[in-house]
C-alpha cells in the first residue's frame, strides 16, 4: 500500500480555481490508479475523477466534468485535481485514494475499489 497526504485546499470565492495535490510514499506509486473523491457534511462521500497509472486514461463524474481536471506526475509521486469554476456546491473536503493499476477505468469510480486514503483536504467555496 502507499501513503497518501493531501494538501492545497482552502476558501474560494465562486468562480475560482484552487489546485489540490497527493504525495504518495511508496516506489511503486506508478502502479496505482488514483482517484478523487468527496465528502459533504451530511452527504455520502462521491466520486470525482480517476486516473489511470500511466495517466493515459480519466474519468470524471458529471458534475465536474469540464471544470476539474486529474493528472499525475509519477517522477514526483503526486496526483493533482485542478479545480476551476468553483462552485458552492463543490464545498467538501476531497480526499485522494489509490487503487490497483489493474482496475478498469469504469470502476475506479467506485469507493470500494481503493485500498488507500489520504486524510481529506477541506475546500471551501463561498458564493
Amino acid at each position: 500500500q502507499v501513503q497518501l497526504v493531501e494538501s492545497g485546499g482552502g476558501l474560494v470565492q465562486a468562480g475560482g480555481s484552487l489546485r489540490l495535490s497527493c504525495a504518495a510514499s511508496g516506489r511503486t506509486f506508478s502502479s496505482y490508479a488514483m482517484g478523487w473523491f468527496r465528502q459533504a457534511p451530511g452527504k455520502e462521500r462521491e466520486f470525482v475523477a480517476a486516473i489511470s497509472w500511466s495517466g493515459g486514461s480519466t474519468h470524471y463524474a458529471d458534475s465536474v466534468k469540464g471544470r476539474f481536471t486529474i493528472s499525475r506526475d509519477n517522477a514526483k509521486n503526486t496526483v493533482y485535481l485542478q479545480m476551476n469554476s468553483l462552485k458552492p456546491e463543490d464545498t467538501a473536503v476531497y480526499y485522494c485514494a489509490a487503487a490497483p493499476g489493474g482496475i478498469r477505468m469504469p470502476f475506479l469510480s467506485l469507493n470500494t475499489e481503493y485500498e488507500s486514503w489520504g486524510q481529506g483536504t477541506q475546500v471551501t467555496v463561498s458564493s
